[in-house]
Parts: structure tokens; C-alpha cells; sequence
């Protein structure tokens, strides 16, 4: 007897504000997720960032972050305490850190 088993995920309920400059309608959550993990990280609060993770999981969330090229340099601290992960793991900080400033005058 087999016993087959579907799991039917719905997409996260995420405040359509997040996405102003997109049609919110037109995103394939699968196709997207980058996009969608990066810009709910950096203008979510913590509902978004919880039903993402909840949608996503915990493990593509953290990679889609630790890839990034570029984060605000918030978003970035936070997923460090969230997901307990070094600072130096995620691309965009060690692209941040090598990249010298210039100088003020």
C-alpha cells in the first residue's frame, strides 16, 4: 500500500508595500526568491521576514543572503544574529570590507 503524501504551500502573506516599484501579482516566489528573500529582509518587519522564512526555510533564506552581492548593512547584521552566522560568511561583507572607502575631505 502506498501512501502518497502533497504538500500544497501557499504563498507567504508579505505587505504589498515591500514590493512598490513591482507588480506584486506577477511574482513566481520560486523564480524570484532572491529577489523576494533580499527585499522583504530589507523592508519587511518582522511578519514578512517570518512568513518567509516559515515558506522558504531557515536553509535558502540564509543561503539567498550569504550570496548576495550587495545588502544593506543592517540587513546583513541582522540575519547574522538571527541565523547565529559570522559576518565574514556573507558575500556582500566581505565585498564591503575589501572595497576601500574614500577619503573625506
Amino acid at each position: 500500500m502506498k501512501i502518497i503524501v502533497t504538500f500544497i504551500f501557499m504563498k507567504p502573506e508579505i505587505n504589498r508595500r515591500i514590493f512598490w516599484d513591482v507588480n506584486p501579482d506577477n511574482l513566481d516566489f520560486t523564480k524570484h526568491a532572491p529577489f523576494i528573500i533580499q527585499r522583504v529582509f530589507e523592508r519587511g518587519d518582522v511578519g514578512d521576514v517570518r512568513s518567509v522564512r516559515r515558506f522558504y526555510g531557515d536553509e535558502k533564506v540564509l543561503h539567498e543572503l550569504k550570496s548576495a552581492r550587495w545588502l544593506i548593512k543592517d540587513v546583513v547584521y541582522l540575519a547574522s544574529a538571527i541565523f547565529n552566522c559570522p559576518l565574514n560568511e556573507f558575500k556582500c561583507y566581505r565585498i564591503a570590507a575589501s572595497t576601500p572607502e574614500h577619503w573625506t575631505y
